[in-house]
Parts: C-alpha cells; sequence; structure tokens
C-alpha cells in the first residue's frame, strides 16, 4: 500500500488529546532526510511545475513548510557540517568541501583533528538514549568508522535505492519503546546519474524546463561548464534523478507506517546546498561562478517538518531559518540539553514549526548570515548582502522583493547605502560573535 497524504491526515484527526500530551512529554523519534543539492524552487511544493516530487508535496501537506530556509555555506561538506552541529565553518573548521583527491588542490583533504570534539545532534540525542543511525553519504571524511553518537553506520557513496534498504533495515530493528535518530542522506539529485532508470528519463523525455529562468553560459561560470553542450539532456537527467529521490522518499515513510513508528516519529526533509541550474549562466553551487555566487538558487533549500498530532497539516512559514537552527530546535522538539560552551549561533524555530505564536518579547530575528571561502552575506526578508574581502572585493546587494532573481546589483547605488550599511553592520557583529 503507498503512503498517502490521507495516513498522515486520519492519524492526525484521530489522535485523542490526551494521546498528543502524552507524546509531548516523551521522546519522539526522528527522522532526517538530507539530499544533494535539492534546492527548495526544485519542489512542486515550493512551487515548481515541471519537476515532479508528489511524494514530498504531500509530505509537506501534512505539516510545515517552511519557505524561506536557508543553508550557510553553498557547498556540501562545510553546510553539512553546520546542519549537525549548529556552527558555522569557521567554528567547526569545516570550511569547504572534503575532496576525494587532495592533491587536486580544490577543497580541504579532511576536517581538521579538532572536528572530533564537535558536538552533532546525534551526540546529544544519543546521550539521551536515542539509538542512533547514520546511512548515505558522509561528506566529511573518516567514512569506515562510525562517529559522533552513531550506533549504526552505513555509508552509501552512489545511487538512492541502496539508502533506502539500510534505512529500512535500521526501522526494523527498532522497537516502541527506544526513541531513535535517523539520518537517511541520499546523493540524489547530485550527478553522477549512473544506473538512473529509463522510466525517470522517459518522464522527462520532451520537458524543456522553460520556468527554470535558464540562461547562455556565463562569462564569469567556472565549474561544470560541459553541462551546456548538452544542457536539456542534462536538466532531465536532474530533474530524473530528484523524482528518484522522491520515490524513495515514500518507500521510507510507507516503512515507518508500516512498523507503527509514524505516529511517534518527527519526519524532517531538507537539503545541505541548493544548487544553479543554468539559472544566471552558471551550473552548480557557490563555486559555479568566479567570484563564489550566493544566489537565492544556492542558498535557498527546502524545509519540511511532519509530526503527527503536533504539527497542523497544510502549514507553512515565512520567517528566516537557517541550517544553524537545527540542532537548537532539535534539542526543544526531543527534550535534550543544549551543548554547553558551544557558542551556538541558531535559535529553536519549534514554535514556528509547531505553527504557534512566538512570546511578543522574543520575536524572531530578521536576519541570517552565510560565509564560503572570502565570501559573506547577510539577507534579510527583503534585501542581501554579499560582501568578499570583508568589502574590499566586489559586492552585491540585491533588493528581493522588487528584484527576486537578482539581477540589478544595487550595491553602487547611492539610494540604496543605508541598507547596505546595516547589513555590512549586521554581518561584522555576526563575525565577530561567532569564532
Amino acid at each position: 500500500m503507498p503512503f498517502t497524504r490521507r495516513h498522515f491526515l486520519l492519524g492526525a484527526l484521530s489522535a485523542p488529546l490526551l494521546a498528543q500530551k502524552k507524546r509531548a512529554a516523551e521522546h519522539p523519534n526522528v527522522l532526517l532526510i538530507v539530499a544533494d543539492d535539492l534546492g527548495d524552487w526544485m519542489l512542486g511544493c515550493y512551487g515548481n511545475k515541471e519537476i515532479h516530487t508528489p511524494n514530498i508535496d504531500r509530505l509537506a501537506a501534512t505539516g510545515m513548510r517552511f519557505i524561506n530556509s536557508v543553508c550557510c555555506t553553498p557547498i556540501s561538506s562545510a553546510a553539512r557540517a553546520t546542519l549537525f552541529t549548529g556552527r558555522v565553518p569557521r567554528q567547526t573548521g569545516v570550511v569547504d568541501f572534503i575532496t576525494a583527491n587532495p592533491s587536486g588542490g580544490q577543497g580541504q583533504a579532511a576536517p581538521p583533528a579538532s572536528f572530533a570534539n564537535e558536538i552533532m545532534i546525534s551526540d546529544v540525542l544519543g546521550g539521551e538514549g536515542y539509538n542512533c543511525g547514520y546511512v548515505g553519504e558522509w561528506r566529511l571524511g573518516n567514512d569506515g568508522q562510525p562517529q559522533h553518537g552513531f550506533k549504526t553506520w552505513n555509508i552509501v557513496t552512489s545511487g538512492s535505492q541502496p539508502v533506502t534498504e539500510k534505512a529500512a533495515q535500521f526501522l526494523d530493528q527498532q522497537s516502541p519503546g527506544k526513541p531513535f535518530f535517523l539520518t537517511a542522506a541520499y546523493s540524489n539529485p547530485h550527478p553522477p546519474y549512473d544506473g538512473l532508470s529509463k522510466k525517470y528519463l522517459d518522464m522527462y523525455s520532451g520537458v524543456k524546463f522553460e520556468s527554470f529562468g535558464y540562461e547562455p553560459m556565463s562569462k564569469n561560470a567556472a565549474r561544470d561548464k560541459e553541462m551546456f553542450g548538452d544542457f536539456l539532456g542534462n536538466l532531465r537527467k536532474y530533474a530524473a534523478s530528484t523524482t528518484a529521490l522522491d520515490d524513495q522518499v515514500n518507500v521510507v515513510l510507507e516503512k515507518l507506517r508500516q512498523r507503527g513508528l509514524l505516529d511517534s516519529t518527527i519526519v524532517i526533509l531538507t537539503s545541505d546546498t541548493g544548487v544553479l541550474l543554468g539559472q544566471h549562466g552558471v551550473w552548480g553551487r557557490g563555486l559555479a561562478s568566479d567570484p563564489v555566487n550566493m544566489y537565492e538558487e544556492v542558498m535557498g533549500v527546502p524545509m519540511i517538518w511532519s509530526w503527527l498530532g503536533r504539527i497542523p497539516p497544510t502549514n507553512s512559514r515565512p520567517e528566516l531559518i537557517s541550517a544553524y537552527d537545527l540542532l537548537p530546535t532539535l534539542c526543544e522538539a526531543t527534550g535534550a540539553s543544549l551543548p554547553q560552551g558551544r557558542n551556538l549561533c541558531g535559535r529553536s524555530y519549534l514554535t514556528l514549526a509547531l505553527n504557534q505564536k512566538l512570546p511578543k518579547k522574543e520575536p524572531w530575528r530578521n536576519v541570517v548570515f552565510g560565509e564560503y571561502r572570502n565570501t559573506e552575506m547577510a539577507r534579510d526578508n527583503r534585501y542581501k548582502l554579499v560582501m568578499r574581502e570583508q568589502g574590499k572585493g566586489a559586492g552585491e546587494l540585491y533588493d528581493l522583493v522588487s528584484d527576486p532573481h537578482e539581477k540589478v546589483n544595487q550595491y553602487g547605488n547611492p539610494q540604496y547605502v543605508s541598507v547596505r550599511d546595516r547589513l555590512a553592520a549586521d554581518l561584522a557583529g555576526w563575525r565577530k560573535k561567532y569564532v
């Protein structure tokens, strides 16, 4: 029986208030699904009309979809380190991607030795008695041995179905009496696409993706230039890989239902980074262009929460949240204590996830930040500032309301000086506080 929105809604409507209160006082299970290079703009529930993601869309319909969720760094390893620790790259020491070819001179060869002392959400929940499992791609080095409180450790470097199979095995071993935290980290939709089923490719054989807003290759394109050689063909592969991921998400959710674990599990779906697929004439993430970019397509990631009986269905929130907010949010949701002495950058958004009002004395912040190599970002509800070399390099300022596709750089416009200076001061304060 396929997993459907009806399974969620019937459970949510039939759960009595007493049972809801009982669950709130207990430790809920947590299933964290992490995609690789899945921009929020690529999903139907975020407005995409050409890529088919019905299962993720149904998951979003059962709970909360955050409209303005961003990663901290537009590259995989550094983004994941922040997602799992709640700390920014200069704090964790994972400031780039962990390269498989250390002599290539691209990313960093490995995390610093100090990274072993970082406290991940798995360390926190493992200390609370959770059975912690990790399946899929890791991207943080030392793949061969379990790390950070994960008792089950199955690293899968390619293909989506093997990740699902390992996740299902983990779920089959769980019992209602002991909470679990499972991360299922998929390589989709990131290439390569070896073994991608023909049925997914056929779904997009005639699609031209006219809504994507792609452009001819830009002069500042720095990587993956070959993708423009068979541009539509490569777009179709990316879309096919996204739909393949969508089907695997459904299989994992169905396994939860079969095991009777759905009612007691928080399901979260996100991605490490977004991606540019021809927008601005480049292909890839932050390194797609020279200089490094922090466009919305790269920084925006899905953040979907579903928790039966706790999160009302079919909801969305506009507040700005970041990957560095996930750890404090999960700590509050599970009743775990925040790790001490970590100088965490983020804040719990559980109240927002539950679609409740924040106390008037504790309004939500309106600025999020990002950093990668010599480039930093400060983004509020309307404007985005991108600075390089702390203002010594080329800067960018966009009005995301009047210019959502970031075509007109207002950095040097005298009419925007006050906005630029305000965000620059915010960025300087963030840089100084979180070291």
